[in-house]
């Protein structure tokens, strides 16, 4: 199946557009990860570690600097020589001093530190993409469960409208019965009160269909009293093999690929922290120019300028085993990031497995389920048509109902927890598709 690429569905939906068409699931989902507060900070953070992705941070390039200088000061001069003649003294003697420098400083070697650390860039520029993939999947996720909350809590009202228009029939019945004589005002009442108490289960489950939607549109980061429509109906892929999800867990999940990846940068860091222990040599070049004027004094001008060139080599010999001791922390944070994955992965699998075990299992009960609501159905036309001819009471007919509203019930709730878990594998597989 197609994977979700998260990062391209940007296609926002205009507010003019939910109120004239039914809102689809795939426009649900490009909505919510267009708008979603947290999935741009997600971005944000994935495009800050990609600008942090270059040899420039890792410190492989060259580094030039540049300086000038211009101090003018007032000097009070006393000189005494061993030939008095020679003796020199002034007051507020005035002198400029002008200097600049240009430096270049490359480093050629330091243990493949610049290296490494390359390396880590990289693997954190990965690791911020999978994480906003991470947040974009449950995103995804909570938008479906709530999309198809709706979806059931509509199938049910329609179960509870169907079992009104039988007690409006019913009311009828009993109406054109008690116009003969062969019903009396018990029936009539009876038959008004079942119908008042149905259109009130109708009302109080337009309520929970109402809330639904504001949920909905909160994920979505719409304004939550929006009018919108949802018109769809629960189908569940068959097709789902537990092998595959978990095979698909510990390869394309991006919360483990990530915590992969930080067992990764952990052991960068490691030799990082290595590399301090070596030599590094570097190179430095550049221009000097310094000139100095004095009003008074043995020399009135003196001028300096010129290229420079050094190579520079630091010995690291001894400074408290410091280096040493944060390698040896950092081989533990490589242990620590490997038992949080070995868990992650853990609690993964296990919940996998368990949601296939509720997939497989509503599977079997859908199945069921809709037999049995025909079966509902069909009994209650059949009471119907008997208490048309008087072969059954109110009672048989409130039966009935009470039996066609259950099984319209169980239905939809069996077919929503089946989708739950199919949605809930997809996530864990990373095969929420659009």
């Amino acid at each position: 199946m197609r994977k979700l690429h998260f990062m391209w569905l940007a296609v926002v939906l205009p507010a003019g557009l939910l109120r004239a068409q039914p809102l689809t699931r795939d426009e649900a989902v490009r909505i919510a990860l267009k708008n979603n507060l947290g999935i741009e900070l997600a971005k944000n953070n994935a495009e800050a570690a990609a600008i942090y992705n270059s040899y420039g941070i890792a410190g492989g390039l060259p580094v030039v600097t540049g300086s000038i200088s211009d101090q003018e000061q007032s000097t009070s001069i006393k000189q005494e020589y061993a030939n008095p003649a020679n003796n020199k003294s002034s007051n507020n003697a005035f002198s400029n001093n002008l200097s600049g420098q240009v430096n270049g400083y490359v480093l050629l070697y330091n243990g493949e530190r610049v290296v490494t650390a390359k390396k880590r860039l990289g693997t954190q520029e990965s690791q911020a993409r999978q994480l906003l993939n991470s947040r974009a999947l449950m995103l995804v996720n909570n938008v479906l469960l709530k999309y198809y909350d709706v979806v059931r809590q509509q199938s049910y009202a329609r179960t509870l409208q169907a079992s009104i228009d039988a007690q409006k029939q019913q009311l009828a019945i009993v109406q054109a019965q008690q116009s003969v004589g062969l019903a009396n005002n018990a029936d009539l009442f009876q038959s008004q009160v079942d119908l008042n108490t149905q259109i009130q289960n109708l009302q109080a489950q337009q309520l929970v269909i109402d809330q639904g939607k504001t949920d909905l549109l909160t994920l979505l980061t719409l304004n939550p009293d929006s009018v919108i429509a949802v018109e769809d109906t629960i189908l569940i892929d068959k097709s789902i093999r537990l092998p595959d999800i978990l095979g698909a867990v510990q390869t394309t999940n991006p919360d483990i690929i990530a915590a992969n990846e930080q067992i990764s940068i952990n052991q960068y860091v490691e030799k990082e922290t290595g590399a301090q222990r070596y030599p590094s040599l570097g190179a430095n070049a550049g221009y000097n120019y310094s000139r100095t004027r004095n009003s008074a004094g043995f020399s009135l001008l003196n001028l300096n300028y010129g290229p420079y060139a050094a190579v520079t080599l630091n010995i690291p010999i001894f400074n408290g085993n410091i280096y040493r001791k944060q390698q040896q922390v950092a081989g533990l944070n490589i242990r620590n990031a490997a038992l949080v994955r070995d868990t992650l992965l853990l609690n993964y699998t296990a919940n996998a497995v368990k949601n296939f075990q509720a997939y497989t299992n509503n599977l079997q009960q859908v199945e069921t389920a809709k037999a049995n609501y025909e079966l509902s159905q069909k009994l209650l036309d059949l009471v119907m048509k008997r208490f048309q001819l008087r072969q059954a009471t109110i009672v048989d007919v409130k039966n009935a109902q009470q039996s066609f509203e259950n099984a319209g019930f169980l239905l939809v709730n069996v077919s929503y927890a089946a989708k739950a878990a199919e949605i809930a594998l997809r996530r864990y597989a990373n095969q929420l598709t659009n």
